[in-house]
This record gives structure tokens, C-alpha cells and sequence, in this order.
């Protein structure tokens, strides 16, 4: 799409009251850490049934759709790299959400080596501004 269409697009949907996804996502409190508390990097799992705890300092957990600042939900990267910014996260085996504002999930792998990563999104499953990602982790399900 060029951009004289993409403002095409934006002019029509002000014009309609709605407000297009061009920005680079909803700001966040700057000083925010998003963590994966357990399983750690390196872990060797002996079940493909895996507890996975998040942890986030300075900014708040609600469910998809809560209309608060700093306020946002959980997900979980498996064995992918980050969406890029200014579309919505995925919602697949790769891109696991917890839209109702949980902070632990029991996942299910296949046996060998996996990574997961946290990205954590505003109401409308959109990246902050900018993103808010945990370390990536490495993990072997034996």
C-alpha cells in the first residue's frame, strides 16, 4: 500500500470517529521490566506440561481491552522472533496470548530445544512504545 492510500485510509477512518493504528503503539512507563521468573535459561524440563511465571515491575496486568495507562497483558514468544511493531500480535502456537490478564500459563511443547520470550501489549494486543520484552530464554524439553 503506497502512502497517499495509507492517508486515504487514516482521513476516512478520523472522519468515522476511529483512530488508525499508525502510531508506533501506546507509551508506557519507561522505567517498566518484563521477566520470565521461571522456567530459567539453560533449564532441562522432563515434561512437555510447562508452568511458565511472568514477572513485571512498574506497570500493571488487566485484561485485553482494560483502558487504563500502563496497563496491559501477557505473551508468550515460543521459538519465534518479535512481531514488528504497529501490527497486532499474532495469536498462534508461536505467539501464545493471556488475554485475561493471567501471569503464570501452563504450556505445551514437543521434546527438544525451545526459546520463549515475553512481549507484553496494550488493550488492543499492540506492542508498547516502545515494546516491552523480557531476555529471551533458551530451554530443552526432555
Amino acid at each position: 500500500m503506497n502512502l497517499s492510500k495509507i492517508a486515504g485510509v487514516a482521513i476516512l477512518l478520523s472522519a468515522l470517529g476511529a483512530s488508525p493504528a499508525l502510531s508506533d503503539g501506546t507509551k508506557r512507563d519507561p522505567n517498566a521490566q518484563l521477566y520470565i521468573g521461571w522456567p530459567n535459561n539453560g533449564e532441562v524440563i522432563r515434561s512437555k506440561n510447562i508452568r511458565v511465571w511472568f514477572g513485571l515491575r512498574n506497570m500493571g496486568v488487566a485484561p485485553a481491552g482494560t483502558d487504563l495507562p500502563n496497563v496491559g497483558h501477557h505473551h508468550i514468544i515460543v521459538d519465534a522472533e518479535v512481531p514488528p511493531a504497529g501490527e497486532p500480535i499474532p495469536s498462534n502456537e508461536q505467539y501464545l496470548h493471556f488475554g485475561k490478564g493471567q501471569t503464570e500459563a501452563v504450556i505445551t511443547l514437543s521434546k527438544g530445544v525451545h526459546t520463549l520470550q515475553l512481549d507484553f501489549a496494550d488493550k488492543e494486543h499492540m506492542q508498547f512504545d516502545p515494546p516491552l520484552l523480557s531476555r529471551k530464554i533458551t530451554i530443552t524439553v526432555k
